[in-house]
């Protein structure tokens, strides 16, 4: 089976930059895979991204070494099988709140006798390889989001879950919680606290720990809390900056308009 690189970044104790996606289009997702993230993920919570638009997506990351994943719209076992047989080789679950979430989150995404993956993998035989079966629940990672503060307060029993290979924080959801500004970097203390908690827990258990961030700077300033795992911005967001800033350039350096009627 096609090995996942991110284990293999964990494993030498690096850590993973991942990309975001929101835009639903194949060639976007080819162009941003072609940057040289470590990993790539489709959002299906809050993106405008639907299954037929992930799966394109996916395939255009497929055609590079970039890692596919995909965060999905709730904790639901169809939503987790359908895109897991599309070819994710990650998962993102939202609203992981309790060990109970966290476990069901394992069993869907595993094939018995660990879970209770439904057996179809389509896309995923394909991308994988043909012992896909025999290996995919070694190879795929799950992430279980923690943002809420019955999440927070579970976090232990979560991270304790058999099966599971990480959490990964919203910091806008956790600081709104926490009763702070929904924000990415520059948190309130107390959702800075609840982030750096949650870092050395997940290193306490052997986990691997992720984060939203919106630049490179807080990504760097994570990746020293013991984060491996750090997503930066997002396909809109770089597409929306990127012209700002050649405007602004455009802008500035244009000459002043002549209002004298000469």
């Amino acid at each position: 089976m096609r090995a996942n690189t991110l284990k293999e970044i964990w494993a030498s104790g690096s850590a993973a930059v991942n990309g975001w996606l929101t835009v639903p289009n194949g060639f976007s997702a080819e162009m941003m895979a072609h940057q040289g993230w470590d990993s790539l993920t489709v959002d299906l919570q809050h993106g405008v991204v639907d299954y037929q638009a992930a799966v394109s997506m996916l395939t255009a990351i497929s055609t590079t070494g970039t890692v596919p994943m995909t965060r999905v719209p709730w904790l639901d076992s169809a939503h987790l099988m359908k895109l897991l047989d599309a070819g994710a080789y990650g998962i993102i679950c939202p609203m992981i709140n309790s060990r109970e979430d966290a476990e069901k989150l394992v069993a869907f995404t595993k094939y018995p006798p660990i879970g209770t993956r439904s057996f179809g993998p389509i896309r995923g035989l394909l991308y994988g390889g043909p012992d896909y079966p025999q290996n995919a629940n070694d190879t795929i990672v799950v992430f279980a989001m923690i943002e809420t503060r019955k999440g927070l307060d579970n976090l232990e029993d979560i991270l304790a879950t058999p099966g599971l290979d990480a959490v990964y924080v919203g910091p806008s959801d956790l600081s709104l919680a926490l009763g702070c500004r929904p924000t990415f970097d520059d948190v309130d203390p107390p959702a800075a606290e609840a982030i750096e908690l949650i870092a050395a827990k997940a290193k306490e258990h052997g986990k691997i720990a992720g984060i939203h961030n919106g630049t490179p700077k807080a990504a760097l300033k994570r990746i020293g809390m013991g984060f491996q795992f750090v997503t930066i911005s997002s396909d809109a967001r770089l597409m929306a900056s990127g012209s700002q800033q050649v405007l602004s350039a455009m802008r500035d350096g244009m000459p002043a308009p002549n209002n004298s009627g000469y």
